[in-house]
Order: C-alpha cells, then structure tokens, then sequence
C-alpha cells in the first residue's frame, strides 16, 4: 500500500512565536538599513552605492523567490526507509536513471509459455513459486490449481522474456519445490480463461455432435483420441466398453460413447489429473444427452453446365441414400475409393458416416439424389479424407468441390495436415489434390498412393478454397 499524504495533514502549524521572531527581525532589518543607508549617503560616492545596494537587494530577493517556488513542488519523502527516498511512480516502479551508454539495451520482447507443475500442499509452496517467478521477470497471466491425493497440480499461463529458455525455466522452478515439470510454447488463443473457453466448447459440441473429437483434444492439449466401437465392421464384439462412470488410469482415460463403444484418450507425456477427468466426462454426457444432430446449414452450387447442386452435413440418418448410391456405382468407382471389393456396405458406411469418426459432407440434386460423399476421418493425431461420386456424375467439379471444403474444415479443426490413400491410377484424386494449392507429399508403394498435404504451410488466397478448387476436371 502506497502512503498518501493530505494537503491539511502536510502544513506545519502556525504559531505566534514565528510572527514575534519574523517582526522583530523586521525591525532590525530596517534599523539597520537606515544606518547603512546614512553612512553611504554621506560619502562622496554615497548616492551611487546606494542605487547599487537597490539594485543587488532586489536581484537576491527575486533569486530567492524563484528558488523557493522552484523547491516547493518536490514530491514528498516517504517513511519507508532510505531506499525510498527516489521518487516513484503511480504504479511504484523507481524511474530510470540518466541512460548509461555503455550500458546494452534491455529487450522488451516476451513470449507465453504454458507450465505445469507438481507440488506439494503445504503453505507457502505457491508464494515460493511465485517468487520464483518474479525473479526471473514473468508475468503469471492465469492460474489453475488441480488437487491430487497428494500434492497439487498448478497450471500456469506465463508471459516471459523471449530469451528465457524452457530448460532455465524448469530448473529454477524445481529448485523452488516443483517437480514434474512441463512446458510448452502457448499463444494468443490460451489468453481466454478457462471457464470461457469450456463453455465455447460446449456450444460447439452442442451444436454438432462430430465436434466431442475436437473438443475434448482442446480441452486436454495434446492427445491422441481413438473412437473404439463396440462391434468391429464384420459385427464381432470388439470387448471395448467402458462404464458409466469412465476410467482414469494415469495417462489413459476411457469414457463411454454414447453411439456405442469406447473413447479412449492418451496423453503419454502428461498425466491426467481428476479435474480434467471431470471436464471431459461432463462434455461426453452433454453430447449423449443431446442425440445426433448435425447443423443444417446447406450451399446451393451451379455446376458449369446449369445443374443445380446442394452441399450440405450427412450423419448415420442419410444411411439409406448412400447405401443406394453405391449400387448405383460402377465396381471401379468403389474399388478406387475402397481399395478393393466391399463387402458389407452397410455397416461400412454406417461406419464414416459416425459423426465420431469426423464429419461427412454430402452432394445432392435439385431432386434430392445423393450422388457424392466426402469424408474428413480422424485418425488418431492424423486426419484423412476420402472421397466418392457417382459415375455420371463424375468430371464436374464435384470432387474438388467436396475436396477443398472438407481441407478447410481440417484447417478449421487446427489440423496440421490430412491426407488421402487411394490408387495410382486414380488421376482425378491427384488432379483434385493438386488443385488446392498446398504443400504436397507423395509416398507410393505396390499401387497404393498415399498424398499429404501439409495445412500448415497453407498460403494466403484471396478466394476460398472451393473457389478456387473449381477449375478441376474431376
């Protein structure tokens, strides 16, 4: 707490004895000026002294007031000791002193970093941490404290100077008691507190049920998610099922999906702790209570040759028309996408269109027809997509059209890159690749062509991608 000094509290008090000195003063002042005064007018040169002694008097007297005033605006000393004879500033920061030129210049340049720490819970374990902190000139911008049996779990978002490297940083924090510690480079998004950011991701998963992927991996960092279901594509019982309640086993947790089977979360290179367990099940149950559902948003194209078509989400509920699309596909067309002959398209295609597994986009015509499918498929820290559109319908532009929206929905999603497996002689998944403009990775082997593009690398266009993506034969 800064002390303030009053204006009433500051002046001194007044006291006749200082009006008795000061006129007595006067007086002699004035005896005195006489005497001298008649002693010079007396001499030869008495009237030109006297002038000059008026002329000195008045010089001092103005000197002596501009001094005073000059004085009288210095900020008060505190009590506080010696050290606080400096003045300081609103804030109480000590301004700098005259700048030293052979001093160098001290770098304004921070970076956030993300800390996670283990300590134990005793008082004054978070003041020696904090302390720690301040020392090394870091800003702790947000705070979260997650309680274990024993010891506590302290989460920090920090703002510290760039050239502070993240080995310096945890060696200092173990000396101070931590231990367990784990950094990571944050940025602008990690400013937003967590209540607000839990509470947009329950809105995105409200919305959309294939965003509990995206949304538990934000809430819980770097992990890995795989969706198990509780029957495999050939119908046997793959022995995955969770209970109610879900299992949290050190790295691993296990939460019930509500479709059916298992969401299992990994995080080898960080423990999960009981609040985090909490966060995700709450998020799992919001999405079981909810049901399926998909947003209903939908884009009407004009294809070059005046049909009219509509792109729009596709979840299990469209299981029916895709099904009778595939019999309507040429046996190449379904090799080129399946990589071979398809034996239970059912249960396949019940299989991607799982809003668990990622998100489906489908292709419609004025008459309602499905006739192309396109497929952004989570695969563990990777994200694949697929695509398949009918055979007359091939050659139009509808691939690439798919193609580009669902890259930007991965781009989106803050994937770094998706890829496509598909066959070498599939030249109108390669012209579509091709046509996003991005980074491309190419990895062949006995006919199987993987293709990768990196999302990272993305350069700035002006259009939007399915814009862009048009001009592709396909």
């Amino acid at each position: 707490m800064t002390d303030v000094t009053s204006s009433k509290s500051a002046r001194h008090p007044h006291h006749w004895r200082h009006d008795l000195i000061e006129l007595a003063a006067l007086f002699t002042a004035v005896v005195v000026a006489d005497t001298i005064a008649k002693t010079i007018v007396k001499g030869p040169d008495g009237p030109y002294l006297l002038v000059f002694s008026a002329i000195a008097l008045i010089a001092t007297a103005g000197f002596h007031t501009w001094w005073a005033r000059r004085h009288s605006h210095a900020p008060p000393t505190t009590t506080t000791g010696a050290s606080s004879a400096a003045p300081t500033t609103h804030e109480g920061a000590v301004p700098d002193a005259a700048p030293d030129p052979d001093r160098a210049p001290v770098s304004t340049e921070t970076a956030l970093w993300r800390m996670r720490t283990t300590v134990d819970d005793t008082p004054g374990s978070l003041a020696a941490l904090c302390t720690v902190l301040g020392r090394l000139g870091v800003d702790i911008l947000t705070l979260q404290t997650h309680p274990l049996t024993e010891g506590t779990v302290d989460e920090f978002l920090l703002r510290a100077p760039a050239d502070l490297a993240a080995g310096d940083l945890a060696r200092e924090i173990g000396a101070a008691g931590g231990r367990d510690t784990w950094t990571e480079r944050a940025d602008a998004h990690d400013l937003v507190d967590t209540p607000t950011r839990v509470l947009g991701l329950a809105t995105r998963t409200a919305l959309d049920a294939a965003e509990l992927p995206l949304a538990l991996r934000q809430l819980l960092g770097r992990c890995t998610l795989h969706s198990v279901p509780a029957f495999s594509l050939t119908g046997r019982p793959t022995g995955e099922q969770a209970p109610v309640e879900g299992v949290l086993e050190e790295t691993v947790m296990k939460l019930r999906d509500p479709s059916g089977g298992t969401l299992l979360i990994e995080r080898p290179y960080l423990p999960f702790t009981p609040t985090e367990f909490a966060r995700a099940r709450a998020l799992v149950e919001l999405d079981a209570r909810l049901g399926p559902r998909v947003p209903h948003s939908q884009d009407v194209l004009t294809l070059p040759e005046g049909n009219e078509i509509t792109v729009r989400r596709a979840d299990q509920r469209d299981l029916p028309a895709a099904r009778a699309m595939h019999d309507r596909c040429s046996s190449r067309t379904l090799s080129l996408r399946y990589h071979g002959p398809v034996g239970d398209a059912d249960r396949y295609l019940d299989h991607l269109l799982s809003p668990r597994f990622g998100r489906t986009l489908a292709v419609q015509t004025a008459s309602g027809r499905l006739v192309a499918l396109g497929h952004l498929l989570w695969d563990g820290d990777e994200t694949e997509v697929a695509l398949l559109v009918e055979d007359d319908w091939q050659r139009r532009g509808i691939g690439s059209e798919l193609l580009s929206r669902l890259v930007a929905m991965a781009e989106e999603a803050g994937c770094e890159s998706v890829y496509a497996v598909t066959q070498a002689s599939n030249t109108g998944m390669v012209a579509a690749m091709r046509a996003l403009n991005l980074p491309l990775d190419y990895q062949i082997e006995e006919g199987t062509l993987v293709i990768t593009a990196r999302l990272e690398s993305a350069p700035l266009r002006s259009e939007r991608p399915h814009q862009q993506a048009r001009q592709s034969e396909r």
